[in-house]
């Protein structure tokens, strides 16, 4: 005899939502099975999945815990929480419906994982601002995504979601224990796992009440952009932002939070027409771009003066390094130069439509070391090259000559002449400049 499910999920949003998780390929979880292993039998797996998840007996597996490098260069290590393909497709399906309730609840300046928002909009945002006010409070949070408290967080998910099953299954994922690399398990009492498919939206609703709502009711006129964990918060004066940030630390704690008092610093935006004697920190990063005082010219390029204005920073070019230096494609033999270029153009491409918006002769500073990377993968496939750098440089010129449009980054800006010039050892090493550091990249406020 046919029993009702006691919540009324579609099969549909379960077949689209495994879609999703498809595309987005990802890693193992606990369970070690792949995508390719799923989809052996996948109907009967989602089938499976939809039966326990409208029945309420679904009981989501332990979290693979994996230790990666960060993306800002500095070494350090961030954990990242991996759940089995089962239940990312079945966080998808209630991501889909939390995402639906509180999409249109959020601050216009949160900008994280929104479908109609992104963070250059933010980085620009952020310069504006940064024109109009004297000062920023650069905030970190210590340890965000790992400190979430279940309670408060929970209690924000209730004020608007009412569907009793999307609440049984955040509640089951926020306590879903972690399995160490050592393969022990360990409980969880707070937090959200970094990598996983619903926490990016309960992250951004427990900020939108710990942060947005309380600095827009308490601090309108100190305007801000966040991303995700990621804030800056702009200030008239040096007294209102040191008021701030006390204020903002005593609140994060009343959230069973902590800011990170080493991280979160007050900075002056200094340029030619707030040109203090007394200064602090010039210089602060937002989402991969370092704000600081920059020379830059007015429209017509004649009077050069001081703006403060975002370039990319280094902590995004040593990223950017350390990805090129681990693809393999950089150092497999036997094939050609085309290939090498279908492989990188996307990532080069990528990383030319973010960082390349703001101050772009910055950018430029680490193109130039994909040719010296590109000249290396000549030098090791043609015999005739090994004998001397000059000989790969100058292959190099004439590759280009031939096709220009071969590489995302010989399209970028200007035509690239420390490819087209003779090549010299600087060259190759990435030294020869594009444009002397002091010189502008920018005109005017046009980018």
């Amino acid at each position: 005899m046919y029993r009702p499910k006691p919540f009324c999920i579609s099969r549909k949003s379960v077949q689209e939502a495994y879609l999703k998780v498809k595309s987005n390929k990802g890693a193992a979880g606990v369970d070690q099975m792949s995508i390719a292993e799923f989809d052996k039998q996948a109907q009967q797996r989602l089938y499976k999945l939809w039966n326990q998840m409208s029945s309420g007996s679904y009981m989501p597996p332990a979290i693979r815990l994996v230790e990666i490098d960060k993306k800002d260069g500095s070494g350090k290590k961030r954990s990242l929480g991996i759940s089995t393909i089962t239940d990312r497709i079945g966080q998808t399906v209630v991501a889909r419906e939390l995402e639906g309730v509180v999409d249109n609840l959020f601050h216009e300046d949160s900008y994280g994982y929104h479908p109609k928002k992104s963070a250059i909009q933010a980085v620009a945002k952020a310069r504006e601002r940064c024109w109009e006010y004297d000062w920023v409070l650069d905030v970190d949070v210590k340890g965000f995504f790992d400190n979430i408290p279940h309670d408060l967080l929970m209690k924000a998910v209730r004020k608007h979601v009412q569907e009793e099953w999307i609440l049984l299954y955040i509640e089951r994922w926020l306590v879903a224990p972690l399995q160490l690399e050592d393969g022990t398990l360990a409980e969880r009492t707070k937090g959200v796992p970094q990598g996983s498919v619903v926490g990016p939206a309960l992250a951004n609703l427990y900020l939108h009440y710990t942060m947005d709502i309380w600095l827009a009711n308490n601090y309108p006129d100190c305007p801000f952009e966040r991303y995700a964990d990621d804030a800056v918060i702009h200030c008239r004066g040096m007294v209102q932002a040191e008021k701030l940030r006390e204020a903002l630390g005593n609140r994060l704690q009343e959230c069973k939070l902590e800011m990170h008092e080493d991280k979160t610093k007050i900075v002056s935006c200094k340029d030619s027409n707030r040109n203090r004697k007394f200064e602090r920190v010039i210089t602060f990063d937002f989402l991969g771009y370092t704000f600081m005082p920059r020379e830059a010219q007015n429209s017509q390029r004649k009077e050069v003066f001081t703006n403060f204005l975002p370039a990319v920073s280094k902590k995004a070019m040593t990223a950017m390094n350390e990805k090129l230096n681990n693809m393999p494609i950089l150092r497999t033999p036997g094939i050609e130069i085309e290939a090498v270029a279908k492989e990188i153009n996307p990532v080069l491409q990528g990383w030319i439509n973010y960082y390349g918006r703001f101050y772009p002769t910055k950018l430029n500073s680490f193109l130039r070391t994909i040719n010296a990377k590109l000249a290396n993968w000549a030098i090791r496939k043609y015999k005739k090259l090994r004998t001397s750098i000059t000989k790969a440089m100058k292959w190099l010129s004439s590759l280009y000559r031939r096709k220009p449009n071969l590489f995302a980054h010989w399209t970028f800006g200007s035509t690239p002449k420390w490819i087209i010039d003779n090549g010299s050892r600087d060259a190759l090493r990435g030294a020869r400049p594009v444009l002397k550091e002091s010189q502008p990249a920018m005109v005017g406020f046009t980018y």
